[in-house]
C-alpha cells in the first residue's frame, strides 16, 4: 500500500515538474490551435511574421525586466526610457541633422546611463526597486517632454525607417534583432558566471554575499542592461511609427512583467529562463493579434492581459509554496 502511495506521489511530482518546465509551451500550443480554429487567417505565415515583428519591441523590454526581477527587483522605468530614446532620436535626426547611426548610439547611451542610475540607486543604497524605478520613470518622461517640447517630432529619414521595414530574405530586421538578442541573453544568463551570480543574488542575497558575490556589480549591470534593451526597443518603435513622442511607451512595463511571469520568472527572485520569457512574449503577442483578428475590442484585450498576469502570479506563488 505504501509503495502504491509512493508511486502516486512520484507520478504527481513528475507531472508537476513537467508542467513547471513545459507548461508554458503547452499553453502556447493550445492557444495557437484554438485561435487558428476560430480564425484560420491566424496561422498564415505572413501573420506569424507580423506577430514576431510586433513582439520584438516587447521582447527587448521583457529580457531586461527578467534580469531585474530575477535579482528580486523590478524596472518600471522601461516605458519612459523608450520614450526618451524616441525623443532623443527625433531631436538629433530631424531637428539637428545628425547622422542616423550617431543619433542611435547617443540615444542608446542615454538609456544605458539611466539603467545604470537605477541599478546604482537600488544596489548602493539598498533602496526599493519599485520606488526607485517609479521615481526615475517620472524623471525620464519629464526629460522626454522637455526634449520634444511636448510635441510629436516626425522622423522621416529613409535610412532610419529601414531599421523596421528592411528585410533579410523573408525576415524583417526586428526579427533578426530579436533572434540575436535572444541568443545573447540566453548565453549571458545560462552559460556565464554573471548569469549564475544573478540567480544566486535573487535566490538568497545574504548567501551570495557570504560566497563572495559582488551584489552591487550584479544588480547594477542587470539594470544597465535593462536600460540598454529599452533603448533598442525605443529605436525599433520609432522606426516603426516614424514619429517621436514623449507619451509613448505607457504601460509597456506591464506587458514586460506579464511576459516574464508567464514565462516562469518568479517575483521571489532567482528563477527565470530565457526560453520561458520568449514564450511568454509570444503568448502576449498572440493574445493581442488573435483578439484583433477575431474583432474583440481593445478594452477587453487590456482586461484579458490583467487576468492573465494575476493567474500567472498565483501559479508562481503555488509552485514556490510547493517547492518550499
Amino acid at each position: 500500500m505504501e509503495n502504491v502511495k509512493a508511486g502516486r506521489v512520484t507520478d504527481r511530482e513528475k507531472t508537476r515538474m513537467f508542467m513547471g518546465k513545459y507548461g508554458i509551451g503547452v499553453v502556447l500550443l493550445f492557444m495557437m490551435i484554438g485561435i487558428s480554429i476560430i480564425e484560420p487567417a491566424f496561422r498564415s505565415g505572413s501573420n506569424m511574421i507580423n506577430v514576431a515583428t510586433q513582439v520584438s519591441i516587447n521582447a527587448m523590454i521583457s529580457y531586461g525586466m527578467c534580469l531585474a526581477i530575477t535579482t528580486e527587483g523590478i524596472d518600471l522605468s522601461v516605458g519612459a526610457q523608450l520614450a526618451l530614446v524616441s525623443c532623443t532620436i527625433g531631436q538629433l535626426i530631424t531637428n539637428s541633422g545628425w547622422n542616423v547611426w550617431s543619433a542611435c548610439i547617443v540615444a542608446l547611451l542615454v538609456a544605458t546611463v539611466w539603467g545604470f542610475i537605477n541599478g546604482f540607486l537600488v544596489s548602493k543604497f539598498n533602496m526599493f526597486p519599485f520606488v526607485v524605478t517609479l521615481s526615475t520613470q517620472l524623471i525620464i518622461r519629464g526629460f522626454a517632454q522637455v526634449i520634444s517640447g511636448g510635441q510629436s517630432i516626425p522622423v522621416t529619414n529613409s535610412t532610419f525607417k529601414q531599421i523596421y521595414s528592411a528585410k533579410a530574405g523573408i525576415l524583417p530586421v526586428p526579427i533578426i534583432l530579436l533572434i540575436v538578442v535572444t541568443v545573447v541573453m540566453y548565453l549571458l544568463l545560462h552559460w556565464t558566471k554573471y548569469g549564475r551570480y544573478v540567480f544566486a543574488v535573487g535566490d538568497n542575497m545574504q548567501a551570495a554575499i557570504a560566497s563572495g558575490v559582488n551584489v552591487f556589480k550584479v544588480k547594477t549591470i542587470a539594470y544597465t542592461i535593462s536600460g540598454l534593451l529599452a533603448g533598442i526597443a525605443g529605436i525599433i518603435f520609432t522606426a516603426k511609427t516614424g514619429s517621436a513622442q514623449s507619451n509613448i511607451g505607457v504601460g509597456y512595463e506591464t506587458d514586460a512583467v506579464a511576459a516574464c511571469v508567464l514565462g516562469g520568472t518568479s517575483f521571489a527572485g532567482g528563477i527565470t529562463t530565457i526560453p520561458g520569457v520568449l514564450m511568454g512574449i509570444f503568448i502576449i503577442g498572440f493574445i493581442y493579434n488573435g483578439m484583433n483578428l477575431i474583432g474583440i475590442d481593445s478594452y477587453y484585450q487590456s482586461m484579458t492581459k490583467g487576468i492573465v498576469i494575476i493567474l500567472a502570479v498565483l501559479l508562481d506563488m503555488v509552485m514556490n509554496k510547493k517547492n518550499t
